[in-house]
């Protein structure tokens, strides 16, 4: 079992930042990838970023994030951040951190967090 804790949502103003942070635990053995989903009410969820470690850290974007949020991940401490510049009102919504896991035997699972509220103001 891997447990994803989130932490950094909150409330900015538009063109203001934010830091998003997950920190995996638990029986880890290997994260294949890392990222941040989100999704805004009555829509579906969508994927944010993700940093793909098996790939050897390449990260993909939604579009509608590309040039305003970065992800990185720190390996030693199995976490991963998403740092949100020139926030948009349409950037609110309740974001999801997901792990994808493998462990020694067996195939790839996917984890996520508990989700964390990020309202932006216009």
């Amino acid at each position: 079992q891997v447990q994803l804790v989130e932490s950094g949502g909150g409330l900015a103003q538009a063109g203001g930042s934010l830091t998003l942070s997950c920190a995996a635990s638990g029986s880890i053995f290997r994260l294949n990838a890392m990222g941040w989903y989100r999704q805004a009410p009555g829509k579906q969820r969508e994927l944010v970023a993700v940093i793909i470690s098996s790939s050897g850290g390449v990260t993909n974007y939604a579009d509608s994030v590309k040039g305003r949020f970065t992800i990185s991940r720190d390996n030693a401490k199995n976490t991963v951040y998403l740092q949100m510049n020139s926030l948009k009102p349409e950037d609110t919504a309740v974001y999801y951190c997901n792990a994808l896991h493998q462990g020694i035997i067996g195939p790839e699972y996917n984890y996520w967090g508990q989700g964390t509220q990020v309202t932006v103001s216009s």
